[in-house]
């Protein structure tokens, strides 16, 4: 654990009815107990499992690594453009990206954790073929050339860096997105059509409709069902909803995983909707979308800026489908930016785990 004290910031509940008539979060009130039912040690560390890819997995992985030491990054890799995709193509391998900039968000704040945070992020610039390829890729790379196996290198380089958590790929092959969207010929806004490729769904001009993996049945990287199923808490986004949250949702054994584990599930939402992917969308209609990809899953608590809800009373509902409460809490940054603040995310995370959870308190 690492970095200052997340400052308290405040929560405004909006409970829900959840199933049964009873208020969504009435588990709350349970004995103080671990997973299975069985007494935990006061004091320890919540055992979490943050789930996305790209930036909003790095916001809440920057979080989460200030309240607890027990912290594992699930992270998608169907990744294709940029860097990862050119070392895909060339050598077959997973895109390293995603899982790059999961290693540099759980760096450490001090010296040490700050310079190797940088050394993986650089790129490179020149006219050859080193151009803007970036230097935790080819790490990352070279280390599953050598040992031949996709956890164990990403552990040795997490160790490397001293990072505080563990990051592992969601799935052990290369995965492609594809998307049903509606009007990605500006042209022809009335036809539907099959998108392929990451970048190329997040950048469409079209409205997606919905998504799916090839292959359809990936194999789940053991290590990351395993954490899902032993987790105090698991969080879902913020990100990219289509391309970096929902992907998750997408890979049978890890969903299974999702609806199966006895931990907390908190789905924290964007701070607003993305260029392309989700132009237009609300609150509520991200969490329509992710409901339609997994009508199995079940939520507890809902998380988002207080500031980027205009419809509170729809958020609500839309939750409700799910049996989950909705937290809003000041969680952006001042500079006007739609980017999370790591310790006001820190803030309503700690926050939750402590009126939602199980056990407690952590520290």
């Amino acid at each position: 654990m690492t970095g200052r004290t997340p400052r308290l910031s405040r929560l405004r509940r909006v409970v829900p009815e959840g199933r049964g008539g009873r208020p969504a979060d009435a588990r709350a009130s349970r004995p103080e107990q671990a997973r299975g039912g069985k007494p935990r040690r006061r004091g320890a560390q919540p055992k979490v499992v943050a789930l996305g890819g790209g930036m909003g997995l790095s916001a809440s992985l920057a979080a989460l690594r200030r309240i607890t030491g027990d912290l594992t990054a699930v992270v998608t890799v169907a990744d294709d453009g940029g860097s990862s995709g050119r070392l895909r193509d060339e050598l077959g391998v997973l895109p390293p990206g995603d899982l790059r900039k999961a290693l540099a968000a759980l760096c450490g704040d001090d010296d040490w954790g700050q310079t190797w945070a940088r050394v993986i992020q650089h790129r490179f610039q020149s006219q050859g073929d080193l151009h803007e390829h970036a230097v935790g890729n080819l790490l990352i790379v070279a280390l599953w050339e050598q040992l031949g196996d996709h956890v164990q290198a990403l552990d040795l380089v997490g160790k490397l860096l001293g990072a505080h958590g563990r990051v592992l790929p969601m799935s052990a092959v290369p995965l492609e997105l594809q998307a049903l969207v509606r009007g990605h010929d500006p042209e022809q806004p009335d036809e539907v059509d099959t998108v392929r490729g990451q970048a190329t769904v997040a950048l469409t001009p079209g409205e997606v409709q919905s998504v799916h993996l090839v292959p359809s049945d990936p194999p789940a990287v053991p290590e990351a069902v395993d954490a899902v199923l032993d987790a105090d808490w698991v969080v879902l986004g913020p990100g990219s909803w289509f391309s970096s949250v929902i992907p998750h949702l997408l890979v049978p054994d890890l969903l299974d995983a999702l609806v199966e584990t006895k931990a907390r599930r908190v789905l924290s939402l964007n701070l607003a909707p993305q260029p392309g992917e989700t132009e237009g969308f609300s609150p509520q209609r991200h969490l329509e979308v992710l409901g339609r990809h997994a009508p199995k899953l079940a939520l507890d608590v809902v998380l988002a800026d207080e500031a980027a809800v205009p419809d509170r009373d729809s958020l609500t509902d839309a939750a409700k489908r799910f049996g989950a409460a909705v937290e809003l809490a000041p969680v952006a940054r001042t500079d006007g930016t739609p980017r999370h603040d790591p310790e006001l995310l820190a803030a309503a995370y700690d926050r939750i785990f402590r009126m939602h959870g199980r056990i407690g308190p952590w520290r």
